[in-house]
């Protein structure tokens, strides 16, 4: 019954695309192979001809789909708790400065927004102006500090990991677990690697449109590890 209805779905799908912009393949021929992770469909597809004709051409799409959950697997790995334990003097230390609950608490949180949207939210607009701006002299200031400031905002995202960490450990909470971790995990990965992408502009130019697209990226990311980190802090 699902095949059925998966053929039904494609064909009307492609019943329309034959009107229009050709991608799907038709239910006339249709094979349907499903393996883990992809969906292959082969069969003929649509096409409009010079005249206004459809023309019909054997072809195949294969849909793939990636889940997040390997990720969250590896965020409960036994890391943790040698990260706990290496913690651990630096959290007992903490604890007997009886600083306010609130500025344990609320601490990381409030840093890591300003840097997130001070620094970031200005270096990526200031990377907008590099691409858009047509004044020689504001991209040549823009190319001066857009480094900068996303380099600086790099630095402040992992040092400031500590005091996340520090912050969870003191309440007794798990470090590794939450959808929060799992996206700063990922989050700086990506920063990573968007560091070493300027010095492949010069061989290959295109690299500048990838860097930009995934500095978009990763500052949406990291807008979702804000709302997760909003959300972890009022759970407890």
């Amino acid at each position: 019954m699902a095949m059925s209805g998966s053929i039904l779905h494609l064909h009307a799908i492609s019943y329309g695309l034959c009107h229009g912009s050709p991608s799907f393949p038709t239910s006339s021929a249709a094979k349907i192979q499903r393996r883990r992770g992809s969906l292959r469909v082969m069969g003929d597809q649509c096409r409009e001809g010079p005249n206004g004709r459809r023309e019909y051409t054997h072809g195949e799409t294969l849909l793939c789909s990636v889940a997040p959950f390997p990720l969250l697997l590896a965020a409960t790995l036994p890391g943790a708790e040698a990260v706990r334990s290496a913690f651990e003097p630096f959290v007992e230390l903490v604890k007997t400065w009886n600083l306010p609950d609130w500025l344990v608490h609320w601490g990381h949180p409030g840093n890591m927004a300003v840097v997130l949207f001070a620094m970031g939210g200005y270096g990526s607009y200031l990377g907008l102006r590099i691409r858009l701006s047509n004044d020689a002299e504001e991209k040549a200031k823009a190319k001066d500090l857009h480094p900068k400031l996303l380099g600086g905002m790099f630095l402040f995202f992992a040092l400031g990991a500590t005091g996340g960490m520090t912050a969870l450990l003191t309440s007794d909470k798990s470090i590794f677990e939450s959808p929060h971790a799992v996206t700063a995990f990922i989050g700086l990965a990506l920063l990573t690697i968007q560091s070493l992408l300027p010095t492949l502009f010069e061989e290959n130019p295109g690299m500048r449109t990838v860097h930009g697209l995934l500095g978009s990226s990763i500052m949406t990311i990291f807008v979702l590890h804000a709302a997760l980190g909003l959300q972890l802090g009022l759970s407890f």
